[in-house]
């Protein structure tokens, strides 16, 4: 991702539609959303691999475990296709300093309260309830053969999506190339999914978020 620091990057190329331009920034989150997804991804992975192992034990068809990976990377995807063209939108609205940081404390604001408030949201939590659940997910869903792979992969993106857009698109804030962050979120969307009380830390990371975002509203006054 640092190499992707390039001229094309520095603002030149979001004066004008540049299709180039626009097409090498999805590029971009479409490689950072697969590096920090798909570890928190790892025990839906692992169960599709045991639910594997038992069908092989009795001697059933066995679905390749990279259909149903390329299925959850065609979600994010889909998602970085959307960032890219929002980023694109700030860039043409001047709300994003050449090193892809929000420059209004507005903004900055309004989504750090919008992605605290959306933490308590009955959507978060479904979205996170079915990341938490990986055995679920996979006996109430499976669907045999390739496609069926590909789609369960596609609709357990689809719930990861639904799980953790707010939090990517604090990117915008604490600035899209800025690979501490990156790693810091990354983290916290592992813990919120892996750990023990993940709806508890979600919660509480979404009172933080509201406090913080408050506070940067309200400096700006």
């Amino acid at each position: 991702m640092a190499g992707m620091d390039m001229p094309a990057m520095q603002m030149s190329g979001f004066d004008s539609w540049n299709v180039s331009a626009l097409l090498l920034l999805f590029l971009m989150w479409a490689v950072m959303m697969v590096a920090m997804m798909v570890p928190s991804a790892v025990p839906m992975i692992q169960g599709f691999v045991a639910v594997n192992e038992r069908r092989r034990n009795a001697s059933r068809p066995v679905i390749p475990v990279g259909v149903f990976v390329l299925g959850y990377i065609v979600a994010w995807t889909s998602f970085s296709a959307a960032a890219a063209l929002a980023q694109w939108g700030l860039h043409r609205a001047a709300l994003l300093s050449p090193m892809m940081v929000s420059t209004s404390p507005i903004l900055s604001g309004g989504l750090l309260l919008a992605a605290g408030i959306f933490q308590w949201t009955p959507l978060k939590r479904a979205c996170l309830s079915n990341c938490r659940s990986p055995l679920t997910f996979l006996m109430s869903g499976w669907r045999d053969g390739t496609a069926g792979a590909f789609f369960m992969g596609l609709h357990h993106g689809a719930y990861c999506v639904g799980c953790c857009w707010a939090l990517m698109v604090l990117l915008f804030v604490v600035g899209v190339m800025n690979l501490l962050w990156v790693a810091v979120i990354a983290l916290f969307v592992i813990a919120e999914k892996v750990l023990p009380r993940g709806e508890l830390i979600a919660h509480i990371a979404g009172v933080a978020l509201v406090v913080v975002g408050i506070g940067v509203i309200t400096k700006s006054w």
